[in-house]
């Protein structure tokens, strides 16, 4: 097999010069955009009744909601929420109580559901270590710093919930068996 060589013709020093230029100035920009979400979080922090934790995850207490407990890594939650991107832009929102495990989740978003007792309503700023980190996630672009207003409306041990699933089960299936589950039970949904 014979391979016959095209020459190439030479580039200009000058296109090779803008090329680097450009480069640089894409790798300046991106970093720009990264310390853009750290400087949100520093604005946020100086607010009124922001207490930042030791990961860096900053919260303002809302509602205080009923005290006693807090959600556990093993426990799932109930909860309605919205994440937004620093710029506002929502990128998901419950439409009903969402139940959520909690060790399930991003590591701030767990941090965040253990600090919240039942009743109560936060709003959470996690850096993006705390989030998705350096990967994209749909319309959650790298690096992101997230926002989330979080209500806490219950939780229960997963070992609970598993139970309950298991007794909606075999009621769904026995005759005089409740359709659609235990009545007054939360939907494992």
């Amino acid at each position: 097999m014979s391979v016959t060589a095209v020459p190439l013709r030479p580039v200009r020093r000058s296109y090779l010069v803008w090329i680097w230029v450009a480069v640089a100035a894409a790798i300046v920009v991106a970093a720009l955009l990264a310390r853009q979400g750290d400087a949100a979080l520093l604005r946020e922090a100086r607010g009124a009744g922001v207490t930042t934790t030791a990961s860096g995850l900053q919260y303002k207490v809302i509602e205080p909601g009923q005290g006693g407990p807090h959600p556990t890594a093993t426990d799932v939650a109930l909860v309605n929420y919205t994440g937004r991107l620093i710029d506002g832009s929502v990128f998901e929102a419950s439409k009903q109580p969402t139940p959520m495990q909690v060790s399930s989740v991003v590591p701030g978003f767990a941090e965040a559901l253990k600090l919240m007792p039942k009743g109560a309503k936060y709003r959470f700023w996690l850096p993006s270590k705390l989030g998705y980190g350096d990967r994209a996630n749909g319309p959650i672009p790298a690096n992101s710093t997230l926002v989330f207003d979080v209500e806490m409306i219950d939780f229960i041990p997963e070992s609970v919930l598993r139970q309950m699933q298991a007794q909606q089960s075999m009621m769904g299936g026995m005759p005089g068996g409740v359709p659609g589950g235990v009545p007054g039970a939360p939907s494992p949904r």
